[in-house]
Parts: C-alpha cells; sequence; structure tokens
C-alpha cells in the first residue's frame, strides 16, 4: 500500500519514464535529426590547452596508437558497453602520438560523423556526448592541422548539432553528476564559437543555479558523495581554466566553489592518495589530480577537521574518518549507504578498517549488497539496515535507487585536550522499529595513537529480544585470527607488525567478507561483535592499539 508521498514519487516516475520513452522515439525521426541544425561556426575563436584534459584519463601503462587500427573497423568491432562509452567519448585523444596521427584521427572522426551524426542511442547517452564534445573542442589544434574546408564544416556542423540536443535536453537529465559535463559542453562551445555566445552566458548562469544547489556552505556535495566531489571538481577547474584561456571574466562564484572543493579534496584524501569509502566513493587513486590542480597554480587552504558530515581524527601515524551524517533528501539519496557512524581507520597510511565501497562498477547486485548497514563498519540491529531501499522498478529508473525513509544524528561532539582526540554522536534510525538510539564514541589516545570505542544501544520503549552486531571490515589483504582468551583478535600488518583489537560486552568472532570497493570482488575479513540488549541498556567497549 503506497503512502501519500510515496504515491507522489510513483505517479511523477511513470510521467517521467513515459516523457523517456517518447522522447527516444522521436529522436530517432528525421523532424529530430533536422531540428537540430543551425548556423555552422566560420572557426575557433581560440584553441584551448589539451593538457586541462589530461586530468579525465588515468590509464595505466595505455598505449593507444590508432595507426595500428582499420579505420572502417574502429567503430564496427564488437565491445562491451564500457568499452563503447569510453571509445565514443573520445577521450583517448589526449593519449595519441600527436605528432604521427593527425591524419589517422580526421579519418576516424569524419567516419563517425558518417555514421553517428544523428541518433543513436548509446552513442547520444548526455555524459558520453559531452565528454566527446569537450575532447573535440579541446583536441581541436590537432583535429583540424592541415584540414581542408569540407572537413572542417563537417566537424564544427557535427559539434553544434550534439550541442542543441544537449540544450534541448538538459531539463530532463536528473542526475546532477551528468548535468555538469553538460554544461561544461554547452559552456564551451559558447567560449571556442563567437556565433554561440549566448551559450556561454546561458551555461554560466546554469552553472551558478547547479552550484548552489548541489553544495553546502563549505563546498561539499549534498549527496555526501566523495566521487561526485572530485569529478565537479574536474569539470569546475576546466571550465575556469577554459575562461582564463578565452580573456573572459571569471565569476566570483566559480572562484569561491573551486576553493571550497578544493579544501573539501585535501581534507577527506587518504595517506594513500585516495577517498574514504562513503555513500558511493569506489576506490581510485587521486594523487595525480592534485599534482595536476599544483600544476595550475592552485593553493590548497588548510584542511578542515570535518567536512561535509565527515570527522577526521588525526594523530601522528593514525587517522579515523568518522561518518556523523544524516541521510541526504530522498533526490540525493541514490547512492547514499547506510552506515552512520561508520568509520575507517589508517595506521602508517596503511588502511586497517575499511567500509565495503560502492560496488556500481561491479554488477548491480554488488551495488545494492553494498548499501546495507551489515557492509561498513558500524553497527547494526536485528540483521536490518538503518533505511529502507526503494524497490519499485518505475520509481528507481526515474529517481535512481534511492532511499524511502530517513534518520537524524544528533548529540554530535568533538573535543581536544592534551592527552586524546574524542568525537562521539547518536542517530535515531532504529528507533521507529525497535525503540533504539545509538551512540558511537572513539577516542584516540596521543601518547600512543590507540583507538578507544564505547557503543552504546539505548532503548526507549520495550521491545522482544533485539540482537546486535557491530562490524569493522578488515581491508583485503590482512589477516586476522581470534586469541586463545576469546575476547581479541590479532590482526596482522605489514612487516612483521600487528595490532590487537579487544571487546567487552558482546560476543567477538572473525568472519569472512567481501570488499566492493574495486572492479571486481574480493575476499577479506571482519571482526563481528554480537550479543543482545538486555534491562534496555547495552554498552560494548572495545579497543585498537599496537601489539607490544
Amino acid at each position: 500500500m503506497l503512502n501519500l508521498k510515496s504515491a507522489y514519487f510513483y505517479f511523477l516516475a511513470i510521467y517521467i519514464n513515459l516523457i523517456k520513452k517518447l522522447k527516444k522515439t522521436y529522436f530517432t525521426t528525421k523532424y529530430y535529426n533536422r531540428s537540430l541544425a543551425s548556423k555552422t561556426p566560420r572557426q575557433l575563436y581560440f584553441y584551448p590547452n589539451p593538457f586541462l584534459l589530461s586530468s579525465f584519463t588515468h590509464y595505466k601503462n595505455f598505449s593507444f596508437k590508432v595507426s595500428n587500427l582499420n579505420e572502417k573497423m574502429f567503430w564496427e568491432q564488437k565491445k562491451s558497453k564500457a568499452e563503447e562509452e569510453n571509445l565514443h567519448n573520445f577521450l583517448w585523444l589526449n593519449l595519441i602520438d600527436r605528432k604521427t596521427e593527425s591524419k589517422e584521427i580526421k579519418r576516424i572522426i569524419s567516419i563517425w560523423i558518417y555514421k553517428y551524426s544523428n541518433y543513436k542511442k548509446i552513442v547520444w547517452d548526455n555524459s558520453i556526448m559531452s565528454k566527446r564534445i569537450i575532447s573535440w573542442i579541446l583536441n581541436a589544434e590537432i583535429i583540424l592541422n592541415n584540414s581542408d574546408t569540407l572537413f572542417k564544416y563537417n566537424f564544427y556542423q557535427t559539434i553544434i548539432k550534439q550541442i542543441n540536443h544537449l540544450k534541448k535536453n538538459i531539463r530532463f537529465e536528473n542526475d546532477y553528476s551528468k548535468k555538469i559535463e553538460i554544461i561544461s559542453s554547452i559552456l564551451l562551445s559558447g567560449l571556442v564559437f563567437k556565433e554561440y555566445s549566448d551559450n556561454y552566458k546561458q551555461s554560466i548562469k546554469e552553472l551558478e543555479k547547479l552550484v548552489k544547489f548541489f553544495f553546502d556552505k563549505d563546498g561539499f556535495p549534498v549527496n555526501r558523495n566523495l566521487n561526485d566531489l572530485i569529478k565537479f571538481s574536474k569539470f569546475l577547474v576546466l571550465i575556469k581554466e577554459c575562461i582564463k584561456d578565452s580573456q573572459e571574466y571569471i565569476p566570483d562564484f566559480l572562484d569561491d566553489i573551486i576553493e571550497k572543493n578544493l579544501t573539501c579534496i585535501k581534507s577527506v584524501i587518504t595517506p594513500n592518495s585516495q577517498i574514504p569509502l562513503f555513500n558511493g566513493a569506489t576506490e581510485q587513486s587521486f594523487g595525480k589530480y592534485l599534482k595536476y590542480v599544483a600544476q595550475l597554480g592552485y593553493g590548497f587552504s588548510k584542511s578542515k577537521l570535518k567536512t561535509g558530515d565527515i570527522q577526521i581524527i588525526k594523530n601522528k601515524k593514525h587517522i579515523i574518518y568518522f561518518d556523523v551524517g544524516s541521510t541526504p533528501k530522498k533526490n540525493f539519496s541514490k547512492c547514499y549507504q547506510s552506515g552512520p557512524l561508520s568509520f575507517e581507520y589508517f595506521f602508517n597510511e596503511q588502511k586497517i578498517i575499511t567500509n565495503c565501497g560502492f560496488g556500481e562498477k561491479i554488477s548491480r547486485k554488488a551495488m545494492l549488497l553494498s548499501r546495507l548497514t551489515s557492509a561498513q563498519s558500524t553497527i547494526a540491529i536485528n540483521d536490518t539496515s538503518v533505511v529502507k531501499f526503494e524497490r519499485n522498478k518505475l520509481i528507481n529508473s526515474a529517481f535512481g535507487n534511492s532511499i524511502k525513509n530517513d534518520f537524524s544524528l544528533f548529540d554530535y561532539k568533538y573535543s581536544d585536550s592534551d592527552s586524546e582526540l574524542k568525537s562521539s554522536a547518536k542517530h535515531n534510525a532504529y528507533e521507529k522499529d525497535f525503540g533504539l538510539i545509538v551512540k558511537r564514541e572513539l577516542i584516540m589516545n596521543k601518547s600512543e595513537g590507540t583507538v578507544f570505542g564505547c557503543d552504546e544501544l539505548i532503548q526507549k520503549k520495550q521491545n522482544k529480544k533485539i540482537k546486535f552486531n557491530i562490524y569493522f571490515h578488515l581491508y583485503p589483504g590482512l589477516s586476522a585470527i581470534k586469541t586463545i582468551g576469546g575476547n581479541s583478535v590479532l590482526i596482522q600488518l605489514k612487516k612483521n607488525r600487528s595490532l590487537i583489537f579487544v571487546s567487552e560486552g558482546g560476543t567477538i568472532d572473525v568472519e569472512k567478507s567481501i570488499f566492493l570497493g574495486g572492479n571486481k570482488i574480493l575476499n577479506n575479513l571482519c571482526i563481528n561483535i554480537s550479543g543482545n540488549i538486555i534491562n534496555d541498556y547495552k554498552k560494548i567497549n572495545w579497543v585498537l592499539k599496537k601489539n607490544i
């Protein structure tokens, strides 16, 4: 039975999906193709620096020689969906030998224009198209070098045709990480083509609206997705540098949001140059990106100890990233992972305690598993997640895999004394179903780096038997064994070092788990403290320290 709010989203989803189907049918018609035609630019006003694309190309040990390929077969060979997307976004142009392969690139683009200048489902995806336009424009100097008039005409015409398609459809795009791509491509077209300068003016207005809508006052995304934080940063830096090259005035809001974004990134970057695995984040190295922005002359403000509801507890060789945030709004929740009060812990730049990561790159099933509370290093009650996920396929196809309910995090505290760092918070996610308030307190001893944890389960109303599990997922590759005493676990690290995990207040076990933060499923281990709540209150203490 749908409640009023769910019913609203259901009927809205019907409308959105109907529009999508009608649009796709309309896009394939000759009439729509003709409607995209408009004045063809005569030339590019300036050539943006292709170096600005380097933050978007992160292929390891990649060697790309198009001269070794048959141009006609280039687009005809059977490929996976991911390969298709990577090929049609043309970001690989930045990796070619610019001295020897100009002619081959012209032929490949000419064939592409012949085959795909009218709507094709995957090829004309908003994200793929936006990246393709950006790559074509930033690599225009090498593409157009020694080109005849006809090639230039077709090239410019094809860019404008795609831009017109994006302008018609940007308002239907619900994915904000794709929206920044669309705005960037339209904006760039307005910078390089004088005939379409209005594209720039309008895109700046749309960009300012998007920034105000998508980021909080500190420059952190309201969906709490760290991947999106860095993705937006890349496009915002790209936009600013292209505006600078065009000698146009750089809007104040753009400078402001870039500075705030970079401060947030600097704050959450882990010792291994990655990001904590909260709310849609996946394992990627961002060390090159930090070097890239430094090369462009961007400085970093002093990092913060709290950004975007992530509390950083740091002392010498020990760092904790602590999730002290509530749920995002429903329309920003498609990547939310139900792990309030979860944390990740680094010792000597090695990740020890981790969340399982967002499994979207692996499969849909892996993604759904990765969103469960049991996949985070936090407390779960009666084997249930803190939020319920939308199961209606119609609603999900329109809004993404959103959450159905929300909760609040409250009584957040942080203190820094001479001897210790301390942070704590409570959440009410289990109050409605189980009458429980959950509290977690993390304390880091400054002299030794020992981490003390205290998890409290406070029962506000009488319930039947309530089971709890407290998960501490170990990073893949770490071994762990339960000691003879039964209340501790030995965690083996590199170079014959080890940590000891000790608990009281529950039964401690070492279990098999899976890690979903990369491109494939990895096996790992998990320390699990379990038990039942007695007398309306349960306190579980645990310690993580160096093994002497």
